[in-house]
């Protein structure tokens, strides 16, 4: 069996200004796109030849510009062409991809990839369930799924579970029908991690209608909330060979995330970001964590807004006192470029932020010593610590998602023995999540804003949850695809 492999993922808000170009992805060929997929052995390549074609990644970010999709998916679709017949093709996306002059971007790259390959190559897809799944891209492929948490815990395993399918169905034969439903909600990851309940509970039951006679697989996406289009919202599809089955389960689950819509909350206690720093503060447990939601470039955001930052340097309590707070962070790469020319223990003053997404403020006057520099960040390419009092900022060349402890003692920086370390991000990333103490869900303005009621949806379609409160049950009837 000759099966290819190919695909272009990200999450990309329509609310940030920030824009996606090809510098921002991270582009595999070859044998670097097969050792991506390090559990390939084994039953997976017995009879079976992988074809590596193109696949490119990048960190969530604005829109993707035309120009940058086109010189993709234009690869793809000549590697396809140069590859000769297939018998399928896995195809590794994101599923919330939005392009400039484009609605359902991931429906396109697959209809484009169908026009090559022709109708009868089998094509299975790994998706993050805060992707969208419209008709358009249920029925151009013919096995789909998603992960089954978040955190993403199950990231690598829903990918070796949607290329374990497409290999066992090219073995047996027979393409799979499908039962595709959306529900209307449009709900935040914040609201709907499965570490709590409905989620953790919904989800369990995606393992359970797998299980059932008939059914290959089963997947519920919850959407993603930061993109302004028609396909925004949740959905079900339940795979398999009893029709009957799959379409009963579908609505089962379509019906459970529906009926639970007013159940999902912040995956932490919330406030304004004064009152988060306020309770921090005043707590006693260290270090304590607030995420930054509004800003968070693992959602989207452009990672340059300087409200936080803003409001940090007015807060006596953090740039006058014995309080250790640690920020990450801003991208700047021209602050980042003056601090270096400075060095270490130097004095600089930056404005600093606010030149990508200066909605919510703009850039901001920091006068500051140079703590540390670090030019080999393989991410941030250049990051830069910048101490104002007890406040140490963070400032990078590129954007980047601080995570993990080692991201932060790279920099000389010890979160462990912070007070506060406030991180864009929204739900902590497992690893911060067992070092934090205390943790409050800042709600911030932003590309991400939380509030998805003040970010100015109108092209969603309506009525939906939570825009439409009070809005009629929809009729949950699956439809079946071939």
């Amino acid at each position: 069996m000759r099966i290819g492999i190919a695909g272009i993922a990200i999450e990309s808000s329509t609310f940030s200004p920030h824009r996606t170009t090809i510098a921002d992805f991270r582009v595999t060929r070859g044998a670097d796109l097969l050792a991506r997929y390090g559990f390939l052995g084994g039953d997976l390549v017995d009879g079976v030849e992988w074809l590596p074609l193109l696949h490119a990644v990048s960190l969530p970010g604005g829109p993707v510009t035309a120009q940058t999709y086109a010189e993709l998916s234009d690869e793809i679709f000549l590697r396809l062409r140069e590859a000769g017949p297939l018998d399928g093709l896995f195809v590794d996306i994101h599923g919330a991809m939005s392009v400039l002059g484009r609605t359902d971007a991931e429906a396109d790259l697959i209809d484009g990839i169908r026009a090559i390959v022709g109708p009868e190559v089998l094509v299975s897809a790994s998706m993050d369930l805060h992707g969208n799944v419209s008709r358009r891209l249920a029925a151009a492929v013919d096995l789909i799924t998603c992960y089954r948490k978040a955190p993403h815990t199950d990231a690598w395993d829903t990918r070796e579970r949607a290329m374990r399918n497409l290999v066992a169905r090219l073995r047996s034969g027979g393409r799979p029908g499908k039962a595709w439903i959306q529900v209307p909600v449009l709900l935040p990851g914040e609201k709907t991690s499965t570490r709590i309940e409905p989620a953790a509970s919904i989800y369990a039951k995606v393992d359970e209608v797998e299980a059932t006679d008939g059914v290959l697989d089963a997947a519920i996406w919850v959407g993603y909330a930061w993109a302004d289009e028609p396909r925004c919202q949740a959905a079900v599809v339940v795979t398999g060979d009893d029709r009957a089955v799959i379409a009963a389960k579908a609505e089962e689950l379509a019906r459970a995330y529906w009926d639970a819509r007013r159940d999902f909350a912040f995956v932490a206690p919330t406030g304004t970001l004064q009152e988060c720093v306020r309770q921090a503060i005043d707590s006693t447990a260290r270090p304590f964590f607030i995420s930054d939601s509004g800003d968070n470039p693992t959602a989207g955001g452009a990672g340059d807004t300087s409200w936080t930052l803003d409001v940090l340097l007015r807060t006596p309590d953090i740039v006058a006192s014995d309080l250790t707070t640690l920020y990450a962070a801003i991208v700047d790469p021209v602050a980042v470029s003056a601090a270096v020319a400075a060095g270490v223990d130097a004095e600089v003053s930056v404005d600093l932020g606010g030149h990508v997404d200066s909605g919510p403020c703009a850039p901001v006057l920091v006068q500051a010593r140079v703590a540390a520099i670090d030019l080999g960040d393989p991410v941030a390419g250049a990051a830069v610590v910048l101490v104002v009092g007890g406040l140490h900022i963070i400032v990078t060349s590129r954007r980047k998602p601080y995570h993990l402890e080692e991201d932060f003692v790279a920099l000389g920086l010890q979160p462990r023995k912070a007070d506060l370390v406030i991180v864009k991000i929204g739900y902590l990333e497992p690893e911060l999540y067992d070092l934090a103490a205390g943790w409050l869900l800042a709600l911030t303005p932003g590309g991400v804003d939380q509030d998805l009621l003040r970010l100015g949806h109108h092209r969603i379609v309506r009525p939906m949850f939570p825009f439409d409160p009070e809005m009629a049950d929809p009729v949950l009837r699956p439809e079946l695809l071939a």
